[in-house]
C-alpha cells in the first residue's frame, strides 16, 4: 500500500493571496485509492439528493435537491483535500472548495450563485424557481457529482448510470 506523504502542504493562490492547505494522505490499495468513509458517505448522500431531484416534478423541490447534491459533493472534496487554514478566511463550502481544489472553482462559483434562491425556497417562496432553472441545476449537479467522483477515484467512472430520460421541454 502506497501513501502520499502525510502532513504535506500545498500552496494555493486565492484572490486574497497565498494560503496553505494541508493535503491528507491518500492510501492506495491494488492501484485504487482507498476512499475515506466520510467522503464515501457524503458522496452517497449526494447521490440520494440527485435521485430525489430527478424524481420530483416540482421545480422548487428539484432545485433544492440538486443544490444539496452539489453541496454534499463539494463537502466530500473538502473532506478529502483538507480544510483551508483559518487564515484563508473561507467560510462557505463553496469558498473552501475553490481553495482546496482550484480546478473546481468555476463549479464553486456557479453553485454559490444559487444559494440565495435555495434560501428563498427554504423560506417558503416556491414560486421563485423557474422550471428551466431547476432542470439546468439538476443537470449541472449531475455533471459536478461525476467530476467529483472521478477526482475521488479516477477508475470509478460516472456516479450513476444515465437511465433517466430528459425532462420534456
Amino acid at each position: 500500500m502506497a501513501v502520499r506523504e502525510p502532513g504535506r502542504t500545498a500552496d494555493r493562490v486565492s484572490g486574497r493571496g497565498a494560503s496553505r492547505v494541508a493535503t491528507a494522505p491518500v492510501p492506495v490499495h491494488r492501484g485504487r485509492p482507498v476512499v475515506d468513509p466520510q467522503v464515501r458517505q457524503l458522496l452517497a448522500r449526494s447521490d440520494a439528493e440527485l435521485v430525489a431531484a430527478t424524481a420530483s416534478v416540482d421545480p422548487a423541490e428539484r432545485f433544492v435537491h440538486a443544490h444539496l447534491a452539489a453541496l454534499r459533493a463539494a463537502a466530500a472534496v473538502v473532506a478529502m483535500r483538507g480544510r483551508p487554514s483559518r487564515r484563508s478566511g473561507a467560510r462557505s463550502v463553496w469558498e473552501m472548495l475553490a481553495l482546496v481544489e482550484p480546478d473546481l472553482a468555476a463549479w464553486s462559483g456557479y453553485f454559490a450563485s444559487g444559494a440565495r434562491l435555495r434560501a428563498a425556497v427554504d423560506a417558503g417562496r416556491f414560486d421563485q424557481v423557474d422550471p428551466r432553472r431547476a432542470a439546468e441545476l439538476v443537470a449541472c449537479a449531475e455533471d459536478f457529482r461525476d467530476e467529483v467522483g472521478i477526482l475521488v477515484d479516477p477508475q470509478a467512472g460516472f456516479a450513476r448510470p444515465l437511465d433517466v430520460a430528459p425532462a420534456a421541454s
